[in-house]
């Protein structure tokens, strides 16, 4: 009787460990081995196979949302993000996590969408199927048709450039003079340039000038030079007077800032900035921030440039001084659509939750889309926007995954106009990395970049390792032969090696 307690309690183990093996409940010394492999920026907790009933990994997804909530946001075509990290990563330096924005990452590439025969949006989307199958990647693409440069509007330009001393270190100042003097010998008759120049205040350095007089405003340009503090406000403020002194209605009409975005002197907040320029603003004026610098305000000038009906752009290199004023003139000055935004709506019985990358802060209610007093993103000709979604989908989904509506207001008539597409669960490709589009793929691993450097979960498990990734990112530039692909993958060795 005495030795019936030990035989009781090892028929106990044994019948425990029994109940955990048919629960499917994998023991320490085995769970990394046979944890599937998880979607980009799904943290291992939350990693399940094809066929459980575990809970959606985008319950535990930051900004996952219900299928019955529709995704609404304005259009947003900024890479300055991408471009500001580029430069940080070359330098040897990681950039701030805060400063990294998913959607400008996906943005700053190529996307060879289709494009639409008027002057509206081609919509697009398409996906594939995850490792988990259960985890869809969606994306919804949308294209304006690319300029004729022999139909191009005359523009009525005025260059606000700051003049601080922060601008005097290299890549700053000298980079926005040499990148106005390639924007001017890029006009035409008929357009006209003003340029402001700000440090403690603002001083016009020429009056409203036809290109024409273009030995003029070269000389204007090399006056430029640093010193003293920074007065942002007062700057922008002057500028959009000026611009709206000038303002000409057969032309496109834009202030566009040069600056790395450090203000230090009067108003230095971007909603006070704007409420001082509103009046002008509204006026049909479109801003473009160009930013610069190796510290660079990058909040501030997003801000500026998203409520500010514009776009922001980051240089560091003559060679992208060369795509944004040379080959991209006409996409980066002119306005095709103003006040666009996207709503994406999912089908309830196939999707369980889902959550778009990026775009934080673009987002709008379901009940702004069709509302065109509320601020949209300004679109040129020539432009793709894309947003991803990572997408939950019910067991045995079926029939209509999504919807993808596009709104935007035409801008000289302010009348709106609309454009829509669906996607069935069918459609999507069965595997990201074998069968998707050679583009879904390019854009999978930039956002997933994206996804490392801002940090959203703690260590490197929300996404697929860098080593995964560079694995992709040289596999896929080998066959697009594409040099921003190829400068991805160095991009992220660079980030592996400093992390």
């Amino acid at each position: 009787m005495k030795k019936s307690g030990p035989i009781l309690a090892a028929l106990t183990m044994i019948a425990l460990l029994f109940v955990a093996a048919c629960s499917g409940v994998p023991s320490a010394s085995d769970a990394g081995a046979r944890a599937p492999v998880a979607p980009p920026g799904v943290p291992d907790s939350a990693r399940h196979d094809d066929t459980g009933d575990e809970p959606s990994a985008l319950d535990r997804d930051e900004g996952a949302h219900s299928a019955e909530e529709p995704s609404t946001f304005a259009l947003d075509v900024d890479t300055a993000s991408y471009g500001y990290a580029r430069r940080a990563l070359e330098e040897g330096r990681l950039p701030d996590p805060g400063q990294v924005r998913t959607e400008e990452f996906v943005n700053a590439f190529r996307q060879d969408y289709a494009e639409p025969e008027d002057d509206g949006f081609a919509v697009h989307i398409d996906g594939a199927r995850m490792p988990d199958r259960r985890t869809a990647l969606l994306r919804v693409g949308l294209q304006t048709r690319e300029p004729d440069p022999s139909e191009r509007r005359p523009v009525s330009l005025t260059f606000v450039v700051d003049v601080s001393g922060s601008m005097a270190e290299p890549g700053r100042l000298d980079l926005v003079r040499r990148a106005l003097h390639t924007l001017v010998d890029q006009l035409v008759p008929g357009d006209q340039v003003s340029i402001v120049s700000f440090r403690e205040e603002a001083q016009v350095i020429a009056e409203t000038t036809a290109v024409t007089r273009r030995s003029e405003l070269h000389e204007a340009i090399d006056r430029l030079n640093a010193g003293g503090s920074t007065n942002l406000a007062d700057g922008l403020e002057t500028g959009y007077r000026l611009a709206a002194g000038s303002f000409r209605q057969d032309a496109t009409n834009r202030v566009v800032l040069l600056s790395d975005g450090l203000a230090n002197t009067g108003d230095t907040a971007w909603q006070t900035i704007l409420g001082r320029v509103s009046e002008h603003a509204g006026k049909k004026i479109t801003l473009l921030c160009v930013g610069v610098g190796r510290e660079y305000g990058d909040e501030l000038m997003e801000q500026l440039a998203d409520r500010g009906d514009g776009a922001a752009v980051y240089v560091s290199t003559e060679d992208d001084v060369r795509k944004a004023f040379t080959e991209r003139l006409t996409t980066t000055l002119e306005v095709r659509a103003r006040d666009a935004k996207a709503q994406v709506t999912f089908n309830p019985s196939a999707v369980e939750s889902y959550a778009l990358l990026g775009y934080e802060n673009r987002a709008l209610t379901s009940e702004d889309f069709r509302d065109d007093s509320k601020d949209g993103g300004e679109i040129g000709p020539g432009h793709s926007v894309t947003a991803l979604y990572r997408v939950h989908l019910r067991p045995g989904a079926d029939g209509r995954l999504a919807t993808a509506t596009v709104r935007w207001l035409d801008p000289d008539t302010r009348r709106p106009s609309e454009a829509d597409r669906s996607v069935d669960v069918f459609a999507l490709a069965p595997a990201l990395w074998g069968s998707a589009s050679v583009r879904l793929q390019v854009d999978a691993v930039a956002a997933d970049f994206a996804e490392h450097l801002r940090g959203r979960w703690s260590g490197k498990s929300g996404t697929w390792s860098f080593g995964e990734l560079i694995d992709q990112a040289d596999r896929l530039a080998a066959r697009t032969d594409d040099p921003a692909v190829t400068e991805l993958a160095t991009l992220l060795r660079s980030a592996r090696d400093l992390g």
